[in-house]
């Protein structure tokens, strides 16, 4: 088959190009994105700020009184005399313990051969030479001991032991010289001395070595009881011509000191007495008090006129002070701070301004070196002695105060501390001065309705470090 070329010159058809372009949308403004972003940007702003700031957590103020541990462990001083015996052999006595005598009645009686103690062997066997009177006394002693029996004291054991033992003895040796015919029929009368009390007073038999001591000349070792001993003297006992025969306290008046802290101490020294309660059996007395500082130590020294025979055979007694029935706004220790101030004697307060409010006429130089006088109001925060205590920012070291009524200049440099609380009634931080009537580890109780210190139903920030004065208060 014959080749068939094409035409020359003739060219092959290109695609012709396309007319369609591209549409570009227009990005059109929508008004809630926006107001979204701005109501997001806002929150995101006010969190960061909220974290960022210093809150100031109120507390209202109200009236309120603290429960204060008060309980002492005290020593007591009486006015003691120890009596001797002038003779030897066994002594019997025949005065119970803790009961006052009279001056040269019988109180023992000391027999040279012994027979006499045989003879109270066999009375202590007949139960009719004891009372119901006297039985009625034993077992009121053992019921009170055990109602205040306390492990951690068990000494007092062996001492309530001795007494009950000395209390039966005593009540038969009693019974025994009451048949003292019986004693002269078998010729044992000859044999025995008798003892008598010199003077008045409450008999102990017992010695420690306390007897003398005064407020004064204790010492700190002999207040905790440290290393003490106690004595007892028993019926039967063998002795000789000097020997300690028993103890006479001859005083109503008498003493407890009760070692104190510095913060206890200046606290009792505004006050002349107080109540005292005693934790053996809940009995309550007023001494006289006095803060005494001495070996190193500080004392509280309770001076007692009436109850002594009450407790004239303890040494060592636990009392409790009562005078935490302070009432006033108790307000927590977290809020209490302590600011500085400018002293400035009060002559040099005047009025001026607008207002006529309070303040100073300043006189201070300038950047320039040129000399400026100027009113300025200023709070007060406190007045002692004709001394106003005036707020730190509205002065500076250098700047004088003028007299108003004979222009005398005062250097303001005096500073002085006061303690208080942040008020935030008005909506921003406010200092108040507070007196501090007592306070314990979380609380204090202060001075209600002072002229410049806090009022019932007041706010207060309930962290004062975490505030400054004129702080804003945000909710």
């Amino acid at each position: 088959m014959p080749h068939v070329s094409k035409k020359a010159g003739k060219k092959e058809e290109q695609p012709k190009p396309s007319k369609v372009s591209k549409f570009h949308k227009k990005i059109s403004f929508n008004p809630g994105v926006m107001v979204f972003l701005v109501i997001f940007v806002y929150i995101v702003i006010m969190v960061v700020s909220y974290f960022r700031q210093t809150h100031i957590t109120p507390y209202e103020v109200k009236l309120g009184s603290l429960a204060i541990n008060n309980t002492y462990d005290g020593v007591i001083l009486r006015d003691e005399t120890v009596v001797t015996s002038d003779f030897s052999g066994y002594i019997n006595y025949y005065a119970r313990e803790s009961e006052k005598v009279n001056a040269f009645s019988m109180v023992y009686t000391v027999d040279s051969t012994g027979k006499l103690a045989e003879m109270i062997n066999d009375e202590q066997t007949d139960e009719s030479t004891i009372s119901n009177e006297s039985l009625s006394d034993i077992r009121n002693s053992i019921s009170s001991f055990a109602v205040d029996f306390r492990p951690e004291k068990y000494i007092d054991t062996y001492n309530f032991k001795y007494n009950i033992e000395g209390t039966v003895l005593k009540l038969a040796n009693t019974a025994v010289l009451a048949n003292i015919d019986k004693l002269r029929a078998e010729n044992y009368a000859d044999s025995i001395d008798f003892g008598y009390a010199p003077q008045s007073g409450v008999i102990l038999y017992s010695t420690d070595g306390y007897e003398g001591l005064t407020a004064e000349t204790i010492t700190p070792e002999q207040v905790t009881g440290e290393g003490y001993e106690k004595n007892v003297l028993h019926s039967n006992d063998l002795i000789s011509e000097g020997d300690n025969a028993y103890k006479l306290i001859t005083s109503e008046l008498w003493t407890i000191m009760v070692e104190i802290d510095e913060e206890r101490a200046q606290s009792l020294e505004d006050d002349n007495y107080i109540e005292v309660r005693f934790l053996k059996n809940n009995y309550t007395a007023w001494a006289a008090v006095t803060v005494l500082r001495q070996n190193g130590k500080t004392y509280a020294k309770l001076d007692f006129n009436n109850s002594m025979i009450t407790f004239a055979a303890d040494r060592f007694v636990e009392i409790e002070l009562l005078d935490n029935a302070k009432e006033g706004l108790k307000i927590p220790n977290t809020a209490i701070v302590e600011r500085t101030f400018y002293l400035i004697p009060e002559d040099y307060l005047t009025n001026g301004g607008n207002s006529g409010d309070p303040g100073f006429n300043r006189e201070s130089y300038l950047e320039d070196g040129t000399l400026s006088t100027e009113f300025v109001p200023a709070t007060i925060y406190n007045n002692v002695d004709g001394n106003l205590y005036v707020d730190e920012d509205v002065f500076k070291v250098g700047d004088y105060v003028i007299k108003p009524e004979d222009g005398e200049r005062y250097p303001i440099s005096k500073q002085a501390s006061l303690i208080g609380v942040y008020n935030i009634n008005k909506g921003y931080a406010d200092f108040k001065q507070i007196t501090v009537l007592n306070s314990n580890e979380e609380y204090s109780i202060v001075k209600s309705n002072s002229e410049y210190g806090l009022s019932v139903y007041d706010y207060i920030a309930l962290k004062g470090d975490s505030v400054t004065e004129n702080d804003f208060i945000y909710d």
